[in-house]
């Protein structure tokens, strides 16, 4: 895996007592709570202000001094103010000709100004260098110290030189700086503290649209069938039964999903003869939210552990068992075990338990903090081969489950199928094609394509 040669020694910043002098334009929660990061890594603060009298929120080893005079005393000037009063800057333009810029802002809404913050600032002082970073860290990360989840740090600008200097800066406060190139990527950049889960969703969406579906479907033919043709009210089931029959499937199919785009992907590939060609932009945008997808498939599996282990304490359940155990005495007959029954029984059980402990290892190593420390074949090996082994396990899970329903016709309930036949269709297709695409004499091509190879160049775009 390549590694940003920038992130390595990002949590190694220079120990050296004191650093440069680092001026910092505004004095609001941002401002504060940046130089007063500043000032614990060892810089000197010097805030330019419109007043210039020393406040209690200022950090105490700080300097407040006009812009004018504050500008002159550093190098590196950060601007912790608004878009909007970026009109001030005007005046001092000579004495910021030269001076690196760091613009830390962001807007209200998306796209809010047809060019970005960042490029606009460069627009007003020409003379200067503008960089733009910091925006995606919060006042309260700073001065909290729980820096976990804002600890990346997106840097771009056009100058090299003045971008290496905030990069360092970056490091300096502990925190990892990433560069995302020229100053054109600064609306990018601004643009990403507003997107609510941009990977979640779709995710979202289509396991939402999955749950209505299947828990309506299941409230048909487990509630209202029973209801009309049976005479008895299992309205209760809505709390308990039907959602341990919609968790296991919705954690099913998304596995499935998870894999499926890789199927097209390799489908695709093997009929262009070519990887030098981009995939459709459905197919681009469902490979990017796989993550999601398995992270979300996890949660629905850990749901139907739970379900499953709270149904033995059910009213319902005990009523059943007992009505049995009754039917039996008054009858005096004794029901004989089962082998068959118990074979099924115990199998559909272990195969639960291996696939979801796979399931889990799978989330796991999702996680940055341990798929950091892995290799990229390591993390290939775990998310692949372990992952279709997991599918096979839970595909196996469901059928040995379900399978005694395939051919009993009082399991299509208004000639429907159960919900553990339509659970099947998409993780089975999965793992017959990936059964076919690991066939040698489909996977020798496909590896040479992926390698390179090509079976038209001329035609390749």
């Amino acid at each position: 895996m390549n590694k940003n040669p920038s992130n390595v020694m990002a949590l190694a910043p220079n120990t050296s007592n004191k650093r440069e002098t680092v001026c910092i334009f505004g004095t609001g929660d941002f401002g504060r709570a940046l130089g007063h990061k500043m000032i614990q890594s060892g810089y000197s603060v010097v805030y330019g202000s419109r007043s210039t009298q020393i406040s209690n929120l200022i950090p105490k080893d700080a300097e407040v001094l006009s812009h004018a005079e504050a500008a002159q005393k550093a190098a590196v000037i950060i601007i912790a103010i608004q878009r909007q009063h970026y009109n001030f800057l005007i005046p001092l333009a000579e004495i910021l000709h030269g001076k690196v810029l760091v613009d830390i802002s962001n807007n209200l809404k998306l796209n809010q100004y047809p060019e970005s913050n960042a490029e606009y600032l460069a627009q007003l002082l020409p003379g200067s260098r503008v960089v733009k970073a910091f925006n995606t860290v919060s006042a309260w990360a700073l001065q909290s110290g729980t820096l976990d989840a804002s600890r990346q740090v997106f840097v771009c600008g056009d100058d090299m030189e003045a971008k290496q200097m905030v990069m360092n800066i970056v490091r300096a406060l502990g925190l990892t700086p990433l560069d995302k190139g020229s100053l054109l990527a600064a609306q990018e950049i601004e643009n990403y503290p507003l997107q609510l889960f941009p990977m979640w969703k779709f995710p979202i969406f289509l396991s939402l649209g999955l749950i209505v579906f299947f828990f309506l479907y299941c409230l048909a033919l487990d509630v209202i069938y029973t209801y009309i043709y049976e005479k008895n009210n299992f309205s209760f089931f809505i709390a308990i039964t039907i959602p341990n029959r919609v968790c296991p499937v919705m954690a099913l199919i998304l596995l499935a999903l998870v894999y499926l785009p890789g199927i097209f992907a390799a489908i695709i590939q093997l009929y262009r003869g070519t990887k030098y060609r981009r995939f459709p932009d459905w197919l681009d945008r469902w490979m990017l939210c796989r993550k999601q997808l398995g992270l979300i498939a996890l949660a629905f599996a850990f749901l139907h552990a739970v379900f499953t282990l709270v149904t033995p304490l059910r009213a319902f359940a005990s009523w059943r068992t007992s009505r049995r155990i009754i039917s039996q005495a008054l009858n005096n007959e004794t029901e004989p075990l089962n082998n068959t029954n118990a074979w099924l029984s115990d199998s559909y059980l272990a195969l639960g338990i291996l696939g979801f402990f796979l399931f889990v290892l799978l989330g796991i190593t999702s996680l940055p903090s341990v798929s950091n420390n892995v290799n990229w074949r390591e993390f290939r090996f775990v998310q692949s081969k372990l992952g279709y082994l997991a599918l096979i396990l839970c595909t196996a899970h469901t059928l040995v489950y379900g399978g005694k329903w395939f051919l009993n016709p009082s399991a299509y309930k208004w000639y429907l199928p159960d919900i553990y036949m339509l659970s099947l269709i998409i993780p089975c297709a999965v793992l017959v094609v990936k059964f076919v695409l690991i066939l040698p004499c489909v996977d020798k091509p496909l590896t040479q394509i992926r390698q390179g190879w090509e079976r038209n160049p001329k035609h390749s775009e």
